[in-house]
């Protein structure tokens, strides 16, 4: 045999690696920017029951349980995109054949030249975890009836039996509670994807009542009681608006504006809001540890949370006390910020504290409180990648801690469009495409309004047919939510066949997402609202 070469038996190198990557006892997957899966080991395609061919080119929430997805996007994702890692994640797989298989995962960024470009996935069987109970409960047996064959003194039996009764029931009490935060995670869970569901709906149902209530208000009506007629309903349609928004916050799709804000500048600036909403009874103090670092955060969204966590303790204090905002360092060094909002009221017990953060539950009585303002700060942290935690007592007040993620510096702020702009020149022609027939006659009244030409489709295939036609429209407005292709997938069509800029319009931050790059209007929207965006995109004047 020449010198340098492999013996026959053997496999080169390059060979003998491949075979441990596909033949490997754990799964592999790699999947790429748009989260559709590239790459797939033997394990993998085995536990799933996908043919190779048939699995590459899928979402990776197409093998994906519905809670695990929820997981993922609340959890995982967050930790992705600032560990870039999350291990030991317990989720189950959906395979081919409908069942569920446990696993645990580690999950890892792949970064390019400082850039994000795909995710490696790795999954260990963990359908023997879900057998520790039985085992634990059978050891604890097999303990008991050796214990009753020992020859020990009676004295020592007993003894060894109390502990061992002892050890039993505190396991026993971990267990209960254990069993007990699961089940209140599942129930949030199950709430949450119902009640982004409804409030995707409503929105469809609020932007043509909203958009076109707006409309005929500008429309400087003469007759006084058509006015405050119709500035009622525009009231009214703007309360539900606002009960929506909590409603998406509590199930984790309100589409947010995160950015590194200061946290303790903000709340500062909002103690004196804060002090008058109270009254003169609660005595408000802010305090703030010095040279905090940015926080990853909505400031709007936060500045509603403080709000809302400040009237709830205005609430508990019907005789006057203290109000508490303070802004701290994580002490542990997890690179978290803490926003605290504390009270000297009444506090909770140990039943209203665990039902605290439930939608619709309220201590306040009918007519007194939407009972949404505690698990809209629940789903506010939980989607910005932080966690609320709640400590009460009866007599001894509340105390709400708001975890954030730290920053290290401040994200650019890009210059608002003017309010102050002015129509120049007619704006042109738009495409306008919704499959929900009364949102689209509001958004195409409001475009008219607006001085485009209009020209409707009920979906993004026959939009497509349109332009093939020779349709060539300024602008393009499309829901994005639509039975076939979606609004996002006919925006990058347009784009890159002809360079017509496309605004995509949507309920709520949905599963699939909206491509970060689009231009993006969220229902329900006012005309000024649509005028904005179109401004921004487009950089066309119009009158808003």
């Amino acid at each position: 045999m020449p010198p340098g070469e492999p013996p026959p038996d053997t496999l080169p190198p390059e060979e003998t690696l491949a075979e441990l990557y596909d033949d490997a006892p754990c799964a592999y997957l790699t999947i790429d920017g748009d989260g559709r899966i590239i790459r797939a080991n033997n394990t993998a395609i085995g536990w799933i029951g996908i043919a190779r061919e048939a699995l590459i080119g899928l979402s990776l929430r197409t093998i994906m349980t519905p809670a695990a997805r929820i997981f993922f996007e609340t959890h995982v994702a967050p930790l992705l995109a600032t560990e870039g890692l999350a291990q030991q994640v317990a989720i189950d797989l959906k395979c081919s054949d409908g069942h569920r298989m446990p696993v645990l995962s580690d999950w890892r960024s792949v970064v390019r030249d400082g850039r994000t470009i795909g995710i490696r996935a790795m999954f260990v069987d963990a359908t023997d975890r879900r057998a520790y109970e039985r085992d634990l409960l059978a050891a604890r047996e097999r303990a008991e009836e050796t214990a009753a064959r020992l020859t020990a003194s009676e004295a020592e039996l007993r003894e060894l039996n109390e502990t061992l009764e002892r050890r039993v029931a505190e396991r026993t009490a971990d267990l209960e509670r254990a069993h007990e935060q699961l089940r209140q995670s599942q129930k949030l869970e199950a709430m949450g994807s119902l009640t982004g569901g409804v409030a995707h709906d409503f929105n469809n149902l609020l932007t043509p009542i909203l958009g076109l209530l707006d409309t005929l208000q500008r429309h400087h009506i003469s007759d006084n009681r058509e006015r405050q007629a119709i500035a009622g309903a525009l009231a009214s349609a703007e309360r539900a608006k606002t009960l929506v928004q909590r409603l998406l916050a509590f199930a984790r799709r309100q589409p947010l504006q995160a950015r590194a804000i200061d946290v303790g500048d903000l709340v500062g600036g909002m103690a004196e809001l804060v002090a008058s909403t109270s009254g003169p009874r609660i005595q408000v103090l802010v305090e703030r540890d010095p040279a905090l670092p940015h926080a990853l955060a909505d400031a709007n969204q936060i500045e509603m949370a403080v709000l809302n966590l400040a009237v709830n303790a205005r609430d508990a204090m019907p005789a006057g006390g203290t109000l508490t905002l303070g802004v701290y360092a994580e002490e542990s060094g997890s690179g978290m910020i803490r926003l605290v909002v504390a009270d000297t009221g009444m506090g909770m017990d140990r039943m209203t504290l665990e039902r605290a953060v439930e939608p619709f539950f309220s201590t306040k009585g009918i007519g007194k409180g939407t009972g949404l303002g505690l698990s809209m700060v629940h789903g506010l942290a939980a989607q910005l990648g932080g966690n609320l935690t709640l400590h009460s007592e009866p007599g001894r007040g509340t105390t709400v801690e708001l975890r954030l993620p730290a920053v290290d510096r401040p994200t650019p702020v890009l210059p608002a469009a003017s309010e102050a702009a002015v129509r120049c020149g007619a704006p042109g022609s738009a495409l306008l495409v919704d499959d929900e027939k009364l949102v689209r006659f509001a958004t195409a009244f409001m475009l008219k309004d607006l001085g485009f030409t209009v020209v409707e489709a009920d979906s993004a295939e026959a939009a497509i047919r349109m332009l093939e036609d020779g349709l060539r429209p300024n602008i393009v407005v499309s829901d994005h939510l639509m039975p076939g292709m979606s609004g996002t997938e006919l925006a990058f069509k347009v784009q890159e066949w002809l360079g017509i800029p496309t605004l995509i319009v949507s309920g709520y931050a949905d599963v699939e997402g909206v491509a970060a790059g689009l231009p993006r209007l969220s229902k329900p929207f006012r005309r000024k609202h649509l005028a904005e965006a179109l401004e921004r995109m487009s950089g066309i004047n119009l009158a808003a």
